[in-house]
């Protein structure tokens, strides 16, 4: 019997299904444990931006999760023209930390992470620690702070020091939210860590 190639068309069906799966947010987005027994690589790259950065993972994780629902392509709502027509987008936020064009560009070169994507998670949620321990030492915010490092990732830290965020509800209901989400995921990855924390041999044999 002859082996027949798969044809090129399947091949490139193939990439694009696993490219999807790859870009798709996790099926359990509210528990931190699911997510990352769901997505290892993803508990590698919270760790190493925790050790790197010293902003706890339940912080950054909660922020992504606010910004874009761990959503790798996310964008912000167009704008309506005459009510119907779709228009401009409000900002060139992109990605899993919806970060800004010019935000990402300095955070690659004083980073040195030079060729980060923001569709990206190891280089979002890096990304995302570098601004919040750059907000801790700027604007002298506590490193498990999650509602104050959230106002001054929107707002940036100088409308943060002008306290821009309390004209905004929503931002401050926002800001709570994000709150919430990193006080459960720190509760529930105090049970998970360890598990997470095996190598895959002692997975196997446990």
């Amino acid at each position: 019997m002859k082996f027949h190639a798969p044809k090129a068309s399947c091949l490139s069906l193939l990439v694009s299904l696993l490219a999807a799966c790859a870009s798709s947010p996790p099926e359990s987005v509210a528990n931190i444990c699911e997510i990352f027994e769901e997505r290892r690589g993803w508990y590698s790259a919270a760790k190493s931006a925790q050790r790197r950065w010293g902003i706890p993972i339940s912080v950054n994780m909660a922020i992504i999760y606010q910004e874009s629902s761990f959503q790798s392509r996310a964008k912000p709502a167009r704008e309506k023209f005459l009510w119907v027509f779709p228009g401009r987008r409000p900002s060139s936020a992109y990605g899993y930390a919806q970060a800004l064009d010019e935000t990402w560009q300095e955070y690659e070169q004083k980073s040195g992470n030079t060729r980060a994507s923001r569709r990206n998670f190891s280089d979002a949620i890096d990304f995302v620690a570098w601004y919040n321990a750059n907000s801790s030492r700027i604007s002298n915010i506590s490193n498990n702070n999650a509602v104050h490092l959230y106002y001054a990732y929107h707002e940036g830290n100088g409308g943060y020091q002008r306290a821009t965020y309390r004209d905004k509800q929503w931002l401050m209901d926002s800001a709570a939210r994000v709150q919430v989400n990193s006080s459960r995921y720190a509760l529930q990855l105090d049970g998970c860590r360890r598990e997470l924390d095996k190598s895959w041999f002692q997975r196997l044999i446990s």
